[in-house]
């Protein structure tokens, strides 16, 4: 019975490690906090909007469409926010910095 549980485990171990979930420090040049972290540093810092706030800033020209969240570009200190509409995907970049929409894709 012993060995079928650690037979199980080892698949197991090796899907969680698969998706980062076990251990996310084995690669060297992670940043640490991420996405995440690099956000919290420039906002600190004060060189870039909150995401609330760029959200003030585009969510209203977006009726109609759902909002499906943002991501954001560390080289580019910019938002990327998705949102999907009848089964189409559009992206609304906007500058970190700034707020200003710098490009829409349909």
């Amino acid at each position: 019975m012993k060995q079928a549980l650690s037979f199980l485990t080892a698949p197991a171990a090796l899907a969680l490690a698969a998706f980062g979930l076990v251990a996310p420090t084995l690669t060297a040049h992670a940043d640490p906090g991420g996405e995440q972290g690099e956000v919290r540093r420039e906002r600190r810092a004060g060189n870039i909007l909150s995401i609330r706030e760029i959200e003030q800033i585009v969510l209203p020209r977006m009726s109609g469409k759902q909002y499906l969240g943002p991501d954001y570009d560390s080289a580019a200190m910019a938002y990327r926010l998705k949102f999907i509409q009848n089964g189409r995907v559009y992206f609304v970049d906007v500058d970190a910095r700034t707020g200003r929409v710098i490009g829409q894709s349909r």
